[in-house]
């Protein structure tokens, strides 16, 4: 696999580092999972479960290792420097300035393994005037603008569906990632990487930034093209209470549907900008789709070049065929369902281990790979230096 060899010591918590060191492991990386004390991982304990294992830790946890330390004692900041120094890869989540308190900053990795890649990810990053503010994802998508474009029914911000600054860093944080251990390959040299959620979310809305930059003001959310002012990239409710999409506003696919329809007048009204001129539009589609169930209008688009979808659930997004087709959502061999490999190589293939550690399960190997020998872990343990997790 593509990341074999290579080995990261994992110190983050909840979502965006666990994924990103899930997405390496997953390719043949070594990971071990760095656990606090008073129940490690927090997603350990993130409902629901499936024989007393939470979905979320399986998902985001498969295949690592686990060590549970307490760092500050001095021998578990020792135990966790040596481990970071056996490491290509260091990732690291808390509030800034905390993971220099606990003596494992950059700095201190770096003085004993100049080669390490180090990636520190937080709400807003180690400069700027909220460096100390607490926030998880929805709290950076409220200070970058994008839940104010995120809106309900009601014209009031919703909650998004997916946790966008939490996935985004993790995604970008396993470019820089990869960027660094690739140079690393021709310089010899690691590198320091600061990924704020709140970065993560500006860098990907390049296409949602005209009236901002070019009028130096907010967008009309509900006249934008793809927040709900295109007629033909907009959501519509069936008879039975569901949902269709139509999904791309190219004005063939216009062409095609209102000719279908029998409305082709509609169609230079498709040819004006987003907004108030698509509306009459917008409203016809509304009553058409509104007069048939959902799978009346799954049918009637079955054999049209338009870009349709019904609104699956969730439960229904998991048994779609190409969901399926695609191995994104697999089963073990007990048949328990799991995430998927997005990654998908040609050669050299990622491999799912579904096996996720429980707590402490590594404790003592991890400790004999560090150097300590059975008398000093013996010790360890006696003093809980381990937070008392089973080795």
């Amino acid at each position: 696999m593509k990341l074999e060899g290579i080995k990261v010591l994992d110190l983050s918590l909840f979502l965006p580092g666990p994924l990103l060191t899930q997405m390496m492991v997953d390719h043949g990386a070594e990971v071990i999972k760095l656990e606090p004390l008073q129940g490690g991982e927090p997603n350990r304990r993130i409902g629901p479960f499936r024989e007393a294992e939470s979905v979320y830790f399986a998902n985001t946890h498969r295949g690592k290792k686990s060590i549970q330390l307490d760092l500050k004692n001095p021998q578990g900041r020792e135990l966790a420097l040596r481990l970071a120094s056996q490491c290509d890869v260091v990732i690291e989540a808390f509030r800034p300035g905390v993971i220099t308190r606990l003596g494992l900053d950059y700095e201190a990795v770096k003085a004993r393994n100049p080669g390490v890649v180090y990636a520190s990810l937080s709400a807003f990053g180690q400069t700027g005037p909220y460096v100390a503010k607490p926030a998880h994802d929805l709290a950076t998508e409220a200070y970058a603008g994008i839940l104010s474009a995120n809106l309900g029914a009601d014209g009031n911000p919703a909650i998004p569906a997916i946790p966008n600054a939490d996935m985004l860093t993790s995604m970008m944080g396993l470019a820089a990632v990869l960027m660094a251990l690739l140079r690393r390959k021709e310089t010899g040299a690691g590198d320091y990487i600061d990924l704020a959620m709140m970065d993560s979310l500006y860098a990907c809305i390049p296409n949602n930034m005209g009236a901002v930059f070019a009028h130096k003001q907010a967008p009309v959310v509900k006249n934008e093209r793809i927040w709900g002012g295109s007629a033909m990239y907009n959501i519509y409710a069936t008879s039975d209470g569901k949902h269709i999409v139509l999904g791309a506003s190219e004005l063939h696919f216009a062409v095609a549907l209102l000719n279908k329809l029998g409305r082709p007048d509609l169609i230079p009204l498709c040819e004006t900008p987003p907004g108030p001129t698509q509306a009459p539009v917008k409203a016809f589609f509304e009553t058409t789709f509104l007069a048939n169930t959902q799978a009346h209008w799954v049918a009637w688009f079955e054999d049209l070049n338009i870009a349709f979808a019904p609104v699956n659930d969730l439960r229904q997004g998991a048994d779609d065929p190409q969901a399926r087709a695609r191995q994104m959502i697999v089963e073990d061999s007990e048949g328990k369902e799991h995430i998927g490999i997005p990654i998908k190589f040609a050669n050299e293939p990622g491999q799912i281990n579904f096996a996720a550690p429980t707590l402490g399960q590594h404790n003592v190997e991890l400790a004999q790979r560090a150097g300590f020998d059975a008398q000093e872990i013996t010790r360890m343990l006696a003093e809980g230096v381990f937070g008392g997790a089973a080795p």
